[in-house]
């Protein structure tokens, strides 16, 4: 392997030729090399400053002691101590007095907002509209009470949560599955029930239908069928149906009953982030106002300040 000087470059070969052709060693660029340099000696740095180098029981700690999780827990700590003041504000107020203070409310509503996103999206969807078995929260139709109280508790004890000593617990009967009614029976209260609610004209089988549920329908839904909140029992003249009111799902409903269930999350979540959790649901747009229910079940007392 013979190397030279190839006359119109100037430039030394390598030695290697290929029919007639041979390759040159041409020098890298000047500003190339001093860039690599550059890199090499700014790696040997960031070893030596930073952790970098990988071992058995974790990465060398560099000189300079820092890390990217000491840096985030330094920012959640600073995050946290900026949120402390008002979320300890948000502890001591009751939460049916938490729309008196326009700050807190604000405060309280942002915070809600995120835990939703992280807790509740699962089931109510991003926008809390719900789906089929999972209520829409932006409408003002309520099982057990839509004031801030109301959703708290709710929250914080679940629906029919196994165990759970305060958890909100009604059970419909299934009619058709355990035989307290027959087919036909269940088909005229659907009729029944599609007419108050609008949707089928009166018909021979809605008036049967009706008398059927004076009998067995009215002592949780009310004689008017507008529901009891004391028992979670749905009103059934409005156009709001949490699995469906078309007659084949209102069959279905009716024959074997529903037992939808909601995390008591009470046992998950701090306090706070429940009432933070309340105030956002309550502020989307169907909440109702604090209502107090006196001795009388129905007699509505205002105690709002």
């Amino acid at each position: 392997m013979t190397k030279r000087i190839d006359e119109p470059t100037g430039t030394e070969t390598v030695g290697h030729e290929w029919d007639g052709i041979e390759e040159l060693d041409t020098p890298m660029p000047r500003w190339w090399l001093w860039t690599f340099y550059a890199s090499i000696a700014f790696a040997i740095g960031y070893v030596i400053l930073y952790p970098a180098l990988p071992g058995i029981t974790g990465a060398t700690k560099g000189t300079l002691g820092w890390s990217s999780r000491g840096q985030l827990a330094e920012e959640m700590q600073a995050e946290a101590n900026r949120r402390a003041p008002m979320l300890e504000a948000l502890s001591r107020i009751p939460i049916e007095r938490l729309p008196e203070d326009s700050r807190l409310m604000r405060a309280a509503v942002e915070g809600g907002r995120s835990a939703f996103k992280v807790s509740c999206v699962q089931c109510h969807g991003s926008g809390a509209s719900g789906r089929k078995g999972y209520p829409n929260l932006n409408d003002d139709d309520w099982l057990w009470g839509g004031d801030l109280k109301a959703i708290e508790y709710t929250l914080t004890n679940g629906v029919r949560q196994p165990g759970h000593e305060g958890t909100r617990m009604s059970q419909m009967p299934a009619f058709g599955r355990d035989g307290i009614l027959d087919a036909r029976a269940i088909a005229d209260v659907v009729s029944y029930v599609r007419t108050v609610s609008g949707q089928d004209k009166a018909s021979a089988s809605a008036r049967r239908g009706a008398a059927v549920f004076a009998a067995n329908c009215a002592v949780c839904h009310g004689a008017d069928a507008k529901g009891k909140r004391e028992f979670g029992a749905p009103n059934l003249t409005d156009p709001i149906w949490l699995y469906g009111g078309d007659r084949a799902t209102l069959t279905a409903t009716v024959t074997n009953a529903r037992y939808g269930v909601m995390p008591a999350w009470g046992n998950r979540l701090d306090p706070v982030t429940i009432k933070m959790l309340a105030a956002y649901v309550h502020s989307l747009g169907g909440g109702e106002d604090f209502i107090a229910v006196a001795a009388d079940p129905e007699v509505k007392v205002d105690e709002r300040p």
